[in-house]
């Protein structure tokens, strides 16, 4: 019998300063701090190797925070450990984030030699005042550096992150940043709408522009409602006429260079989430691991098996857990079902019928035929070649329709 497929994440949650807008668990560090992280992180890697014999790793995600901000030694280590503990499939996608300003030309070099065959670069804009806006360490100029130096050690599948929808931006100002990356022919491109998020210094400046660009209204710094649909729109049509698929909401690959790890999320792929606050889905248990930086430390260095206890209308529930879990979640067949709908249908291809009923044992109408009729009629979905996905309406729409999946 072959090993079961099991998809790795690895949370570094240091960063050398917060951006302004990031709500993400990151946060600087010094190098003992650093140093006592990569030592938990590597324990928690042996134990759930032990845990999990019967598995191979088909990718493997290195995030943050920024990853690239550990020393080349740190993060050999902690690879050496995930090669040491697991089975690791000869064609793994392995993936790293890394930052301009954190990067230099041995970190390259060990990541190559590491066996990290992705690289995910955060630019975020290529126009340096709004980077600078953005809390940025790094100018245009230090991330081409920093471009042009993967290349030359042989990368060949290169994403670059970019942020649309930002204070001040028009469709003109973001289609400039995009006609210089796409000057870069690489791979893959995440582009994503900033968000507004509580606790952020973006929050504190712009918390009534937001909530008047999601009314509709007009707004004082924030693009309006229509500039984001323009700029959304033109971003999907300059990146369809390079030659990028747009197989996800917001990424976009050429044709062979989607990001598997993430497909793998959203096809509710099982995943182990290991480091601060890093979430894991295994057999249709969600875990959560602790945020707290000093308990991580505390509980890493004595990980045991046990049992998380829930009781709840007096029935009690036991699920098998860890001293490092926070949260622990058996995912019934609803919320199977319901997260089956609204992660798959971000996809461009969408739910494939088929495969629904061989996972639930029913057809997908039988469980949302009124939702689904209701939806085509108002043109958000179409229903055709066994599958059903989101229509441009759809996509342009996603919030709502993904949520009409919800029970």
């Amino acid at each position: 019998m072959g090993r079961q497929r099991m998809e790795l994440y690895i949370h570094i949650p240091f960063c050398v300063k917060k951006c302004r807008y990031c709500d993400f668990l990151s946060f600087p560090a010094d190098e003992s701090s650093q140093e006592a992280y990569v030592k938990a992180l590597r324990k928690e890697l042996a134990f759930y190797g032990e845990q999990y014999p019967q598995r191979e790793l088909s990718t493997i995600y290195i995030g943050g925070g920024t990853p690239s901000w550990l020393t080349e030694r740190q993060m050999a280590s902690i690879l050496e450990q995930v090669y040491h503990s697991f089975s690791v499939d000869s064609g793994a996608e392995i993936s790293i984030e890394c930052n301009p300003g954190t990067i230099t030309d041995h970190k390259f070099s060990v990541y190559r030699k590491s066996g990290i065959n992705r690289l995910s670069i955060g630019l975020q804009s290529a126009n340096n005042e709004e980077l600078k806006l953005l809390g940025r360490i790094h100018t245009y100029e230090q991330f081409l550096k920093t471009y042009e130096m993967a290349r030359g050690h042989g990368f060949s599948n290169i994403n670059i992150d970019l942020m649309n929808s930002l204070p001040r931006q028009t469709r003109e100002t973001m289609e400039a940043s995009l006609q210089k990356v796409l000057r870069l022919k690489p791979e893959h491109i995440s582009a994503y709408s900033l968000m507004i998020e509580k606790g952020t210094p973006f929050y504190e400046e712009y918390k009534f522009d937001s909530v008047k660009q999601q009314a509709g209204m007009e707004t004082e710094i924030l693009p309006d409602e229509e500039e984001v649909c323009r700029i959304t729109k033109g971003t999907e049509q300059i990146l369809k006429e390079a030659g990028y698929d747009h197989y996800e909401v917001s990424n976009f690959a050429r044709p062979g260079y989607a990001c598997r790890h993430n497909i793998g999320y959203w096809k509710r792929e099982d995943y182990l989430g290991t480091g601060l606050g890093a979430a894991s889905l295994i057999e249709n248990i969600r875990y959560t691991n602790t945020r707290e930086f000093y308990a991580y430390l505390e509980e890493a260095d004595r990980l045991c098996a046990g049992v998380w206890r829930r009781e709840e209308e007096g029935t009690v529930t036991e699920l098998p857990a860890t001293n490092l879990h926070a949260s622990v979640e058996a995912v019934g067949r609803k919320g199977q079902i319901e997260e089956t709908m609204f992660l798959g249908l971000r996809m461009t291809e969408g739910i494939y019928r088929k495969e629904f009923e061989q996972t639930f044992g029913v057809s997908v109408e039988s469980v949302y035929g009124s939702v689904l009729d209701r939806l085509q009629k108002e043109g958000f979905l179409e229903k055709r070649e066994g599958r059903i996905y989101l229509t441009e309406k759809g996509r342009d729409l996603s919030n709502y329709v993904l949520a009409q999946f919800l029970w």
